[in-house]
């Protein structure tokens, strides 16, 4: 099986934890349609933990959906899903038992990817709690790995071991296509700036068919939910969003997407950001930051079609003024090019520069372009 772009889709966990059950599940897979989501590139609806009964079946062993919040079973709701043209997404974990304290797949991976094959799931999250000190962390991913290529269904595999063990250095052979290399993500400025920047030396290691996950995007959540905690403005959602596309990380939602605001939608459906991000060549950004502040700094990422996207941002609390010499990105003045700047949010060409360029940004938001090279 092979994910040629960062997978793009939607995550019950950041907002609702355990308080999950089958007609929320439903009426999120109609907001995929009715909100345009499917349409901007977004196809995986993926239920996280707590979905399951306590305790696997005594008799056959495998597990058992919970019969109060899934009365017709998993395989009604995958089919449900499906019949939205979507693709269905389940959770478990490497463990004895889950996060939330259900049944792990510990000892029963093939097992319970069959069980999943089954059930027609499309993806699989698979965390890393009450997981024994005698396993090998590496070991057990390798092991689901091999049982979900062997169940007789395409299913994606995403990892969640949080960044432990180095995980960037190995978890390509284990089968996966994307994995988690931070800590959970909270719905605050300050928690996805981090997460973000702890990346920036090691996200070289992400490529097509296995993409570095940041975690869930926290956008359109104001606060509300499992990891609300402070919450963010729009400004603030901005510039995470543009810090994932660029990045080319897995675009997850946790927000609920049956009630967004304008402006959330707006965001995450913009084509041209997602279109950084989905881009082919999967390229890592390169980094420059203000001679004597930290809080400014530029990316610029190289695009499969030979153009450029360049982003500008302000993590500090005060309106700043953000630079980029483009002799670090590799355009000297001897090169006899310019870069013309294209803004992804308006669609205007803002100038074209030689040499050097500054934009004012005001706190913690960002500028996001397209860039063309041309010559003198």
């Amino acid at each position: 099986m092979i994910i040629k772009n960062p997978p793009m889709g939607w995550n019950s966990w950041n907002t609702f934890g355990s308080n999950i059950h089958e007609s929320m599940i439903r009426e999120s897979a109609d907001a995929f349609i009715e909100q345009g989501l499917k349409d901007a590139g977004y196809e995986y609806l993926v239920i996280d933990d707590c979905w399951s009964e306590y305790d696997r079946d005594p008799v056959t062993d495998r597990l058992v959906a919970s019969h109060e919040k899934f009365p017709n079973g998993m395989k009604a709701v995958a089919d449900y899903v499906h019949s939205k043209g979507l693709k269905f997404g389940m959770y478990s974990c490497d463990g004895v038992r889950t996060c939330a304290d259900y049944p792990g797949s510990f000892d029963h991976e093939f097992l319970d990817a069959q069980t999943f094959a089954e059930w027609e799931v499309d993806f699989l999250k698979y965390d890393n709690c009450y997981r024994p000190a005698t396993a090998d962390c590496q070991l057990l991913y390798q092991r689901m790995g091999v049982a979900l290529e062997q169940c007789g269904r395409d299913i994606l595999f995403s990892a969640c071991n949080w960044g432990t063990a180095d995980v960037w250095k190995w978890i390509r052979s284990s089968g996966a296509h994307m994995y988690r290399s931070t800590g959970d993500i909270q719905d605050n400025f300050k928690s996805f700036t981090e997460i973000a920047m702890s990346q920036q030396d090691k996200y070289g290691y992400s490529a097509p068919n296995c993409y570095n996950d940041i975690d869930m995007l926290t956008i359109g959540m104001y606060g509300k939910g499992l990891v609300g905690t402070t919450g963010c403005d729009d400004t603030d959602y901005r510039t995470q969003f543009v810090l994932w596309c660029m990045y080319g990380a897995p675009l997850m939602l946790g927000c609920d997407i049956r009630n967004m605001t304008e402006e959330t939608k707006k965001l995450i459906l913009n084509r041209d950001l997602i279109a950084i991000d989905q881009d082919e060549a999967c390229r890592p950004p390169v980094w420059q930051q203000h001679p004597w502040n930290a809080n400014a700094k530029c990316a610029f990422k190289h695009l499969a079609n030979g153009e450029y996207a360049m982003a500008f941002y302000n993590f500090g609390d005060k309106e700043y003024g953000v630079p980029a010499m483009l002799e670090l990105f590799g355009i000297p003045t001897s090169s006899g090019l310019k870069v013309q700047l294209t803004d992804l949010f308006t669609g205007e060409v803002v100038g074209v520069y030689r040499d050097y360029v500054r934009f004012q940004i005001a706190a913690h938001d960002c500028k996001a372009f397209k860039a063309k090279l041309v010559r003198d």
